[in-house]
């Protein structure tokens, strides 16, 4: 087995041609060797990969000979720098190379993925644990070439990439939903420092940081406590609203108070923050305005299913997209999303399983539509009965996981049809009613059982029911005989009159 040093491995690094023949026998100074297979069934004769970090980009070209199937590996380093970019960019062209293979580490790898696909090159995703070296064999030389060679036999999983336009929609709604994030968070720390300072606004005010009780914290701020006057407060209430206290109520709320120096200046931070954050989001508003309009048909589509807002809808389409064709079908959305249980079967035995982790932004999304959609029994109940339905047999928690499920699918068939909100079996569901499950024997032992009943307690029902059946059975009879034995003079009579 031949060793390679570290000029021959620095050559090869600037550019030079390697040979899978090669790289089969490939050992660095460390004493780590690689075996590269040229056996299997190759997809790409010519393919690319870059092994994204940083400040370096490690790419491998990988050339494959159809009738030998042995590939020749060019691998070359360039820096993260936007000319060195484009620069990489023109070595894949001058190859041939059409697709390229590179991992998504952080946000690195965004810039280098928007100057590939500006250069006709077409990126493929992938997560890093899909094309991970063996433990031992990790350098960015190897890294490279081992995703490539992956890659070259189609076995690199790719990640979902929308169009640029909805990729641009997606920074906007995930930026907005950090945004009111952060404004709950300010919110928090207002209501925080309005209990240490005693101020109980929050216990006769359904909202605390709506018009009347934002009107009096403000006064309370900006007015010496020895000024403060009950009428000026009164004042500031707005009966226009839900405000349901009385007006010795919300005093008694703020008597008392103690606006200390540090919490004051907080609250005054704090509330101009809160300004400032509202701002961004108008800011934000008005920039979806442009998407709003561009799919008014879809967002239209999806606002006729309960529980989906024009917000959310936007918020769907900047995740999932408008073209329903890069999906398999709507289980492989459901499955992207995090919304279907994974397969966990050993020995022929289905074990326990939970929903995938994906979906970070989507599935919260959904469960929070689902959550608003089974709350509607008047306007549209049918995601009602169907959580009711499932809620008995599965719980809260799986019965809205399930809903938001059902709810993407309709999402995925009501894009791709260009179609609103129809379920086929919406009648049936909304006008079905409610039939009781007769209590049995073996409902009762199914109860038990899966409640943690030991077997002679469940043998004891058993045979308990058992003679209770047979003492009814001979009751029936005994009852059956005596009816007949009083019908037969009527039947005689009846038979000497015909």
């Amino acid at each position: 087995m031949e060793t390679k040093s570290r000029k021959q491995v620095k050559r090869l690094m600037s550019g030079s041609s390697y040979s899978s023949e090669e790289l089969s026998s490939l050992t660095m100074d460390d004493g780590t060797t690689v075996v590269y297979s040229v056996n299997g069934d190759i997809k790409r004769s010519i393919c690319g990969s870059v092994d994204v970090h940083k400040k370096i980009l490690m790419a491998a070209i990988c050339i494959t000979d159809p009738a030998s199937l042995k590939s020749t590996f060019f691998v070359r380093k360039f820096t993260t720098m936007n000319a060195d970019i484009r620069t990489m960019a023109g070595w894949f062209k001058e190859h041939g190379v059409q697709d390229v293979c590179m991992e998504s580490t952080g946000k690195y790898w965004i810039p280098v993925f928007n100057i590939l696909e500006q250069n006709d090159i077409k990126p493929i995703l992938t997560h890093p644990k899909y094309v991970k070296q063996a433990k031992g064999h990790k350098t960015d030389f190897r890294d490279a070439i081992h995703m490539a060679s992956l890659f070259r036999m189609d076995l690199v999983i790719a990640s979902f990439i929308p169009p640029a336009e909805i990729r641009d929609l997606r920074e906007l709604c995930r930026y907005r939903l950090k945004l009111t994030y952060i404004r709950t968070s300010e919110k928090n720390r207002f209501q925080n420092s309005m209990t240490i300072s005693k101020v109980r606004l929050d216990s006769v005010f359904t909202d605390p940081f709506g018009k009347s009780a934002s009107a009096i914290m403000e006064y309370l701020i900006s007015t010496d406590p020895e000024q403060v006057n009950d009428d000026d407060i009164l004042a500031l209430i707005s009966r226009r609203g839900n405000v349901k206290a009385s007006n010795e109520e919300i005093l008694d709320s703020i008597h008392g108070y103690e606006l200390i120096g540090v919490q004051r200046d907080k609250l005054q931070i704090i509330r101009m923050h809160i300004t400032q954050i509202d701002e961004c989001i108008d800011m934000i508003d008005s920039k979806l305005e442009y998407y709003r309009q561009k799919y008014a048909n879809i967002i239209n589509h999806l606002t006729t299913m309960v529980g989906i807002t024009s917000m959310s809808a936007l918020y769907i389409l900047g995740e999932i997209g408008t073209d329903m064709s890069v999906w398999r079908d709507d289980h492989s959305l459901a499955c992207w999303a995090g919304l279907s249980p994974a397969n966990n079967a050993s020995a022929g035995k289905k074990k326990s399983t939970k929903v995938g982790n994906g979906g970070h932004y989507l599935k919260p999304l959904l469960v929070q539509c689902a959550l608003a959609a089974v709350k509607s029994t008047k306007k549209d109940p049918y995601f009602h009965h169907k959580y009711e339905t499932l809620k008995k047999r599965r719980g809260h928690k799986k019965a809205i996981i399930a809903i938001a499920r059902k709810m993407l699918v309709a999402i995925y068939h009501m894009i791709r049809d260009d179609t609103n909100f129809h379920p086929i079996d919406k009648e049936e569901v909304t006008q079905k009613t409610k039939k009781t499950q007769g209590l049995n024997l073996k409902n009762v032992l199914i109860f038990l059982k899966e409640h943690g009943a030991d077997g002679n307690m469940i043998r004891m029902v058993e045979e308990q029911c058992s003679e209770n059946t047979e003492i009814k059975d001979a009751k029936e009879k005994q009852s059956n005989l005596a009816i007949t034995d009083a019908s037969q003079p009527i039947q005689e009579s009846v038979n000497g009159m015909s």
